[in-house]
């Protein structure tokens, strides 16, 4: 069969039009731009993150035990140990996603090149095969796949792509990468939802244990708990000191007590909001990658 010239070029227009509207993959980058990325699930491609919003690990108290082991999990992986994904849940503001970006920069600082950390929105779970694919054909490199604030809502499927990228398929996830993921609930989906699953399915148990079983993929749960008093007024004179911010320590607790009464709680990302006043207010600049002051610990924000 013979394709005349007009034919030929109805032909091309046609490829051009599918390539427009189905793009070929973006190729995968190179990884010694940089250490942090971001995925982005629309244009399948991973960006480079060249200024990164987190506190120094040395400067997080109030969550000593979970530090140590999500740290110590995290260094055998860079290592090139076997290692779990760790699912980080409990109160707000006490530090969940502050400390996995904080351990990534410590165990960079130790072995430069040796761990990416990848943040992935929760709308983007659909495309986590492509990525896992993408970091599958570089075995040199290890990859933290960092997923905040996950929850699921009724009817969401979401939760079983992502599933499937933990431990479920043919080909399961590389052994170069982990997924650490951060949630107000352990079980990533409200009591009510769970309990109402319970009440209306035919078979009870195979209908939560649908729901709870994402949870279960998680090797390490690591719960992080609301502060006391002590543990908030820690926070607040670590980061006083360590930005070097001119107050008296009466001064400084009493308006910390204020601003905590009409926040009506504690925690390490209360503590920081408190600070971040105090210190626009004293004429002080803050910058988190380098403060003036840092011998002394600061809380979990």
């Amino acid at each position: 069969m013979t394709i005349e010239f007009g034919q030929a070029d109805s032909l091309r227009r046609i490829a051009e039009a599918l390539e427009r509207i189905s793009p070929a993959p973006a190729p995968a980058p190179d990884f010694a731009q940089a250490t942090v990325w971001v995925w982005r699930g629309a244009g399948e491609r991973l960006d480079p993150v060249t200024r990164v919003s987190r506190v120094p690990l040395a400067r997080l108290v109030g969550i000593d035990r979970a530090r140590d082991t999500l740290l110590a999990n995290t260094r055998r992986f860079a290592e090139g140990l076997p290692a779990n994904n760790a699912l980080l849940w409990g109160a707000r503001g006490m530090g969940k996603s502050a400390l996995v970006k904080a351990i990534q920069a410590d165990i960079e600082a130790e072995r430069p090149g040796s761990l990416h950390l990848i943040e992935i929105l929760r709308e983007d779970l659909p495309t986590l095969g492509r990525l896992l694919s993408i970091l599958r054909e570089a075995p040199e490199h290890r990859f933290v796949m960092f997923c905040d604030d996950l929850s699921f809502d009724k009817d969401d499927a979401h939760y079983k792509a992502l599933k499937a990228a933990l431990d479920g398929g043919v080909e399961g996830r590389p052994p170069n990468a982990l997924l650490y993921a951060t949630s107000n609930r352990r079980h990533l989906m409200p009591r009510d939802m769970i309990d109402n699953e319970r009440q209306t399915a035919i078979h009870p148990g195979e209908a939560v244990e649908e729901k709870v079983s994402l949870s279960d993929r998680f090797g390490l749960w690591l719960g992080f708990h609301p502060c006391g008093q002590d543990e908030y007024f820690a926070m607040i004179e670590g980061y006083a000191k360590a930005w070097a911010i001119p107050v008296t320590p009466e001064e400084l607790r009493a308006e910390a007590v204020e601003w905590r009464q009409t926040r009506g709680a504690m925690s390490g990302r209360v503590a920081w909001q408190f600070i971040q006043d105090l210190a626009g207010r004293k004429g002080v600049r803050i910058d988190v990658e380098a403060p003036p002051a840092a011998r002394g610990a600061v809380a979990a924000s």
